[in-house]
């Protein structure tokens, strides 16, 4: 009986429910006073209508079997006027004891006993054996992701959430959770954040201030990642003692700018993993559409290993059969050299002096904006608020004011030059409706596209997206490149870079013969042997016992690896 001992000492305690309680005394008393005085009308009407005499004891008696319904008929009334009464008494005692009171008890008193029980279960600290955690201060769409990349990687987690409510509920959806005040040291010592690996602050701006100046009165030396929600916020967070600070709005407006095909004919540098680029190019206007990825020779002629191969928004495998399409964006890897030499045999068409149009002025918008025009494009932004001319005028080569659901904004803002649109507002649905739009009136155009829930991934897809990439996705993988300690990668929304120790069931198989590709869909990217990354990849080369494969795919494809050659003990 401890437990619910326990629970009702926490409901009582609430101030909330001690009022609730209170509000219980008035019905109490109205209860008590209708029984009182059909007590009396009982007795008056036994005695001057049906000349009986009872006690009043058996008055309480009759008045309470009777509101109850329960009527034993050892004491009745025979007269219409006491049978009447008797209707009377039944009627207020059914909405009186067999309605109110069951939801006056269940409301007031039942509900928050069962509600402190459910708040009791949510734990107030970690075990004391947990080390190596990371430690996140809100499970929002960032968390969501995050915790999906932890888990393959066996790296233990936990959630702040101040509600002990919502942190039960959380637990029984199976998340790892904590709950205390984001405020208080009591909430980082039972979280051994001296022990954690990482703390991520991804709330509002300033309790990440305040949880980052909370958590260094605890641990020095704990990495804090905070994510901002304004850039002007950036310098605070570094001075309250964040390790990084991630404007996330900002980034993932220069990674959409990085996606957008504008024909300046040259590899776009995506990310460094230990030394090793990974670049990827459009194959419009060059010698390479229309052959397979054998048929280029770019290993032959360049060093580099075509990767991947982007089409309509889909990232898949480079097989040597693998056509390449007009629309297609080839992924590759190699050295910084190896990657000016693609650049040298690339042989496109004179730089299109088209604009491309921003879809959106917002943050994101204004980031992307900025990103293309350090790379010398030139950029259209369409925006339905009247104040976005004034903020981008120094921005932008052109601002127009208008909805881009109208055909007319659209061309006034240069559609049919334009090579590519890059859609930034937050509202996923709107970006849907405006890929199918844009792909409807121009066929040929590349469209990037965010879209804030990763859910909506498949939609925009089918609308026409050629690459789409989400806030949470980009938080998630800036936090993974932080914990694994290499450069940031980010390929597109759902596709990731794996470092995976080489299972015996491949050591001493050639790369062909593993067929990792072909079995799961990743692609290899390099080999870690001896110490040394190996980049020039070949069908012949062994796997070596004690490998480590660096391979590009999503979580879907990580675990068919899993699935058929199993992982290293």
């Amino acid at each position: 009986m401890k437990f619910p001992t326990t629970a009702l000492a926490s409901v009582l305690r609430k101030g909330e429910v001690r009022r609730d309680l209170q509000a219980l005394l008035p019905y109490g008393a109205l209860l008590g006073a209708v029984i009182a005085l059909y007590s009396v009308l009982f007795q008056v009407i036994m005695v001057q209508v049906e000349g009986q005499s009872h006690s009043w004891i058996t008055a309480v008696y009759w008045t309470l079997v009777t509101m109850t319904t329960l009527g034993y008929g050892d004491v009745v009334f025979t007269t219409d006027t006491g049978r009447l009464f008797t209707i009377f008494v039944l009627g207020s005692g059914v909405v009186l004891l067999l309605v109110v009171l069951p939801f006056t008890f269940i409301r007031f008193f039942y509900a928050p006993w069962l509600e402190a029980q459910v708040r009791l279960r949510a734990p107030r600290r970690v075990p004391a054996s947990v080390r190596g955690h990371v430690i996140i201060s809100r499970h929002d769409e960032i968390a969501s992701v995050l915790i999906e990349r932890l888990r393959p990687e066996g790296i233990p987690y936990y959630v702040i959430e101040p509600d002990a409510t919502a942190a039960a509920h959380l637990l029984n959806q199976g998340v790892a959770v904590v709950t205390g005040e984001l405020d208080s040291r009591t909430t980082y010592d039972g979280l051994q954040v001296g022990q954690a690996r990482l703390l991520l602050a991804n709330r509002e701006d300033t309790t990440n201030t305040n949880i980052t100046l909370t958590v260094r009165e605890v641990s020095r030396d704990v990495p804090i990642v905070g994510v901002v929600e304004h850039e002007d916020s950036t310098d605070i967070l570094e001075l309250s003692g964040c390790s990084h600070v991630l404007p996330l709005k900002v980034r993932l407006g220069e990674y959409l700018a990085n996606r957008v095909s504008a024909g300046l004919g040259t590899t776009d540098v995506i990310g460094t993993f230990e030394g090793l680029q990974i670049a990827e190019f459009s194959a419009r206007d060059t010698p390479l559409a229309g052959l397979t990825v054998r048929e280029t020779r770019l290993r032959e002629r360049t060093g580099l290993n075509v990767v991947g191969v982007w089409l309509r928004g889909r990232l898949r495998p480079a097989f040597p059969h693998s056509p390449i399409a007009v629309e297609s964006i080839l992924v590759v890897a190699g050295t910084p050299a190896q990657l000016t030499a693609l650049d040298t045999l690339l042989e496109t068409t004179p730089h299109s002096e088209a604009p491309v149009i921003v879809i959106g002025g917002g943050a994101v918008g204004s980031a992307a904006t900025r990103a293309l025009k350090r790379k010398g494009v030139r950029v259209h932004v369409l925006d339905r608020d009247p104040r976005t001319p004034e903020r981008l005028q120094d921005v932008a080569d052109r601002v127009f004011v208008g909805d881009a659901n109208d055909r007319e904004a659209l061309r006034e803002a240069g559609l049919e030059e334009a090579p590519s649109v890059l859609l930034t507002t937050n509202d996923d649905a709107v970006n849907v409706y405006l890929a199918v739009y844009c792909r409807r009136l121009k066929p040929d155009l590349r469209i990037v596209s965010r879209i804030t829930h990763d859910r909506n991934l498949e939609a925009i897809h089918r609308a026409g997206a050629d690459f789409v990439l989400s806030y949470s996705s980009l938080g998630a993988e800036a936090v993974m490149s932080l914990l694994e300690g290499h450069e940031l990668v980010i390929l597109g929304e759902g596709v990731d870079l794996f470092s995976v120790r080489l299972p015996p069931s491949l050591e001493n198989k050639t790369l062909a013969e593993t067929g990792i590709g072909s079995r799961t869909g990743l692609s290899v990217v390099a080999v870690r042997q001896d110490g040394l990354l190996v980049t020039n990849l070949r069908a012949t080369m062994q796997m070596e016992a004690g490998s480590q494969l660096i391979m590009l795919g999503n979580g879907q494809h990580r675990r068919a690896f899993d699935d058929a050659f199993g992982s290293h003990p």
